[in-house]
C-alpha cells in the first residue's frame, strides 16, 4: 500500500502500528478511521499481521457448518490456552454498539484505534430488535442485517450474510489478539418470534375491560389454541405449506418448521414481520399478552396502570398501557415492552403470583443455551455479558443447595463451556453492586458468585470522580477483588449511562480514571466507545451525540418514547480533542508499563480513602519470587484542588522514584526523583486530577 495520502491517517502512524512501534494507529481520531475505505484499513492490516487476515476472512474460516475447532488456527481464540475463564478478573474491555459504527465492517474500522492493551470487546445486541427497535428487545434468534456490510461485500464477495460478516469480524479481532464476547439476554421482546412461536417459554396473562383478569398456568393453553386458530384462518406463510390439523400438531413440530409456517422464510424480515404484527393484533384483540419483565421487589404481582396518559394508541387501534408492580418496593421496575422466559414452575397456578423454584423448567433452560450456543459458534465468541444479572427473584438469596438450575446465565457459561469445549468461554454480569437487600436478596455478589460470573461491571461510572461515592465504591471493590470469585471491574463508561442524564459524571477526571482502570493490572475495567473522545457537556446535546440512544432506534413525530427519539442515522462523535491526546497518551503508555507488570499483583501503598478525608491513592506492585515490583503509581482523585505534600510509606529506604508519565501537562522539577527521609518517600504535589508514573531505581 501507497500510504493514506490525503486521507487523515498520516503516513507515521500508519507505518509505526505496521512496523509494531505502536499496536493501534496512534493520534486519528475515531471518526475519521470510521470515514477510511475498508479497503484500505485491510492493506493496512495485512502489513502488520500478514497472511492471517486473509486466512481470517477465507471461505474456510467463515463457513459456519464447521466445528469451531476445525477452523484455521490463526483464528484461535487469544485464550484457547487458558484451563478456565479466570482471565477476565484482568481484561480490559471496550463496549462497542454496532449502530454507532453502522456495520461490522465499521467495528473492524474502529478496531484500529484500540491498542493492545484493550484486549476484549463486547459486542452489544446483534439480533433482530423488537419494540422501537431496542437491541435488548430481540424479536427472533436471526441476526441483525442492519449491521451487514455493503462495503465489506464488496471487498470479499463470499462474505455475502450477516452470519458470515459476524464470524469475520471474530476472526480478524482474534488476529488482532482480542477477545470477542456477545450479549445474552434472559428476556425478548413481548411479542418475539420465541415467544409467539414457542408459547410455553413464556408466562402468559389475559386482560378484560382494562385489567389482569387471569394470569394462571392456563392462559397458554388458550394462547396456543387461538394463535393455532390464527394459523388456520391466514394459511402458511409459505405456499406449499400444510397447516397442521390440530393445535397439539403445531406444536410438535420443530421450532423452525414451526415459525415457518408462522412467519415464513427467515431472509423474509419484511414478510415475517408483517406476519407477526397480524398475528400481534389478534392476539391482542381477544386480550391475550406475554407477562412483562419485572425488576425489584418484590419481582412478582403486576396491575395495569389506571392513569390514561400512560397508555399509548398505535397506528392499528390497539392499546398499549403501562403496568406497575401491585405492592411496589424501592427498586420495583416493569419493562412493559419485554418478556421474561418463564423458567420455573408456579404455586398455586400461579394465582398469587408466585414461583415455585424448586420445579425448574428444564425444557426452557436447554432452549436458551441451545440458542446461545448455536449464536456463540457463528460469532465465534470467547465471552458472554449477562445482560440484567442482578435479576435473582429468590427473595431467601442464594439457597443452600446451588444445582445447575440456579441461574439461567450461569447455565449459558457451563453448557457453552462443556458442549464447545472451550472452557476460557467467561461471564461478565451486568450487575452495579449496591448495598445489601437493595434488590431483596441479601449481597449481590453472593449471587454473582454462585451464577458462576467471573468478573462484573459494579458502578464506578455512575459517580463522579473523587466524590464520596466514587471513592467509597472504589475501596469496597478493591477489598472485595481479593476474596470473591467474581471480580469488581474498574468501570469509566458504559453505554447505559452515556446520555444526558449522566453528564455530570464525565465533565472532569476522565483521565485519572482511564490512568487507574489501566494500571491495576489484576482488576478489570470497561469502557463504552466513545469516551475517548466525548465532549463535556454543561448542558444536555441532541440525542445523537449520545451512544445510549443508538440503543433504540425512535425517530420522528410517531416515536413511542419521545426523550429517546433521534433525528438523524449518524452518531455524532465528540471534538474533545485535549482528552482524546491525554487517553492517548495514557493509552500508550500503560501498553509499556504493562508488559513489565502485567501478570504481577498489586500492593497498596496509600489506598483509596473511603472517608472522603485523602482524595490520593498510591500503589506498587507485590514482590514476585523472581521479580521485583517496578513502579511506584499515584492518583489525585480531588477535581478542585492540589493533594499538597503527603508520604509514601512502605518502600526500601534505598529506593528512589523517577519520573515516568503524567496525565497532567507537567509537573514541579522537585517531584521528577523523589527519595526517602528514613521514614517514608516524600512526594510535594499531585494536581488536581492527576495520574503520575515512578520507574524504581536505587541509589
Amino acid at each position: 500500500m501507497s500510504g493514506f495520502v490525503g486521507d487523515p491517517m498520516s503516513h507515521s502512524a500508519v507505518d509505526d502500528f505496521v512496523s509494531g512501534v505502536n499496536s493501534f494507529v496512534v493520534g486519528v481520531r475515531p471518526q475519521e478511521i470510521i470515514q477510511t475505505p475498508l479497503s484500505q484499513v485491510f492493506e493496512v492490516l495485512e502489513r502488520r499481521y500478514g497472511e492471517a487476515i486473509r486466512i481470517a476472512v477465507s471461505p474456510a474460516a467463515v463457513d459456519l457448518e464447521r466445528p469451531i475447532g476445525e477452523l484455521p488456527g490463526e483464528v484461535t481464540s487469544p485464550r484457547a490456552s487458558e484451563l478456565d475463564s479466570s482471565w477476565m478478573r484482568r481484561t480490559n474491555m471496550v463496549g462497542i454498539n454496532v449502530r454507532t459504527v453502522g456495520t461490522y465492517g465499521g467495528v473492524v474500522k474502529y478496531a484500529l484505534s484500540l491498542p493492545s492493551v484493550v484486549d476484549s470487546v463486547h459486542l452489544l445486541p446483534i439480533w433482530e430488535p423488537g419494540v422501537v427497535e431496542s437491541l435488548y428487545g430481540m424479536a427472533s434468534w436471526n441476526l441483525n442485517t442492519e449491521f451487514f456490510s455493503q462495503e465489506w461485500l464488496e471487498l470479499v464477495p463470499h462474505l455475502d450474510n450477516v452470519g458470515k460478516q459476524l464470524r469475520a469480524l471474530s476472526n480478524v479481532l482474534h488476529v488482532m489478539g482480542k477477545s470477542v464476547g456477545m450479549d445474552v439476554i434472559p428476556h425478548t421482546d413481548r411479542f418475539s418470534e420465541m415467544a409467539l412461536g414457542s408459547p410455553d417459554l413464556f408466562e402468559w396473562m389475559r386482560l378484560e375491560g382494562g385489567h389482569i383478569a387471569d394470569h394462571s398456568d392456563s392462559v397458554v393453553e388458550t394462547v396456543e389454541q387461538t394463535i393455532f386458530e390464527w394459523l388456520a384462518r391466514s394459511g402458511a406463510a409459505l405456499s406449499g405449506d400444510e397447516v397442521p390439523s390440530t393445535s397439539k400438531q403445531l406444536y410438535e413440530m420443530s421450532e423452525s418448521e414451526r415459525l415457518r409456517r408462522l412467519f415464513g422464510n427467515p431472509a423474509d424480515l419484511p414478510g415475517r414481520t408483517n406476519r407477526r404484527v397480524d398475528l400481534l393484533i389478534h392476539l391482542k384483540q381477544a386480550g391475550l399478552e406475554p407477562v412483562p419483565a419485572t425488576m425489584g421487589v418484590p419481582f412478582r404481582g403486576i396491575e395495569v396502570d389506571p392513569d390514561p396518559t400512560h397508555s399509548v394508541v398505535d397506528g392499528h387501534g390497539l392499546t398499549w398501557p403501562d403496568y406497575l408492580i401491585s405492592r411496589p418496593g424501592h427498586m420495583s421496575r416493569v419493562f412493559s415492552p419485554l418478556a421474561r422466559y418463564k423458567l420455573y414452575e408456579a404455586l398455586n397456578a400461579n394465582t398469587d403470583w408466585e414461583i415455585d423454584f424448586t420445579a425448574a423448567r428444564a425444557h426452557v433452560f436447554d432452549y436458551v443455551c441451545a440458542h446461545y450456543t448455536e449464536t456463540r459458534h457463528v460469532g465465534n465468541f470467547d465471552f458472554m455479558r449477562g445482560d440484567m444479572s442482578h435479576v435473582q427473584m429468590r427473595p431467601g438469596g442464594v439457597p443452600d443447595v446451588v444445582d445447575e438450575y440456579y441461574d439461567v446465565l450461569a447455565a449459558v457459561k457451563t453448557h457453552i463451556q462443556q458442549s464447545a469445549r472451550v472452557p476460557w468461554f467467561g461471564y461478565f454480569a451486568e450487575t452495579f453492586l449496591p448495598a445489601r437487600d437493595v434488590f431483596g436478596f441479601g449481597e449481590e455478589l453472593d449471587h454473582l458468585d454462585a451464577s458462576l460470573a467471573d468478573a462484573t461491571l459494579g458502578d464506578l461510572q455512575s459517580t463522579v470522580v473523587g466524590d464520596y461515592e466514587y471513592l467509597r465504591r472504589f475501596r469496597r471493590y478493591l477489598d472485595d477483588l481479593q476474596h470473591r470469585k467474581c471480580a469488581p471491574a474498574f468501570s469509566i463508561g458504559t453505554a447505559d449511562k452515556d446520555d444526558p442524564r449522566f453528564d455530570e459524571f464525565y465533565r472532569g477526571g476522565n483521565e485519572v480514571r482511564l490512568f487507574t482502570a489501566l494500571l491495576i493490572p489484576d482488576m478489570p475495567s470497561y469502557v463504552g466507545l466513545g469516551f475517548e473522545i466525548r465532549d463535556v457537556h454543561d448542558s444536555p446535546a441532541t440525542n445523537e451525540h449520545y451512544t445510549k440512544l443508538f440503543v433504540f432506534k425512535e425517530a420522528g413525530a410517531t416515536n413511542v418514547y419521545p426523550s429517546k427519539a433521534r433525528s438523524g442515522d449518524d452518531y455524532v462523535w465528540g471534538e474533545n480533542e485535549r482528552l482524546f491526546d491525554k487517553v492517548t497518551a495514557i493509552r500508550g503508555y500503560a501498553e509499556q508499563a504493562l508488559a513489565e507488570i502485567g501478570q504481577s499483583t498489586t500492593r497498596w501503598l496509600v489506598p483509596p480513602d473511603a472517608t472522603t478525608l485523602r482524595g490520593t491513592a498510591v500503589w506498587t506492585q507485590a514482590a514476585e519470587p523472581d521479580a521485583g515490583p517496578t513502579h511506584v503509581f499515584a492518583a489525585n482523585y480531588d477535581l478542585e484542588s492540589d493533594s499538597g505534600y503527603f508520604g509514601i510509606p512502605g518502600l526500601p529506604a534505598q529506593w528512589k522514584l523517577e519520573f515516568d508519565f503524567t496525565t497532567a501537562d507537567d509537573i514541579d522539577d522537585r517531584d521528577r526523583v523523589l527519595t526517602s527521609n528514613g521514614f517514608f518517600h516524600r512526594l510535594e504535589n499531585l494536581g488536581p486530577g492527576e495520574g503520575r508514573a515512578y520507574r524504581i531505581g536505587t541509589h
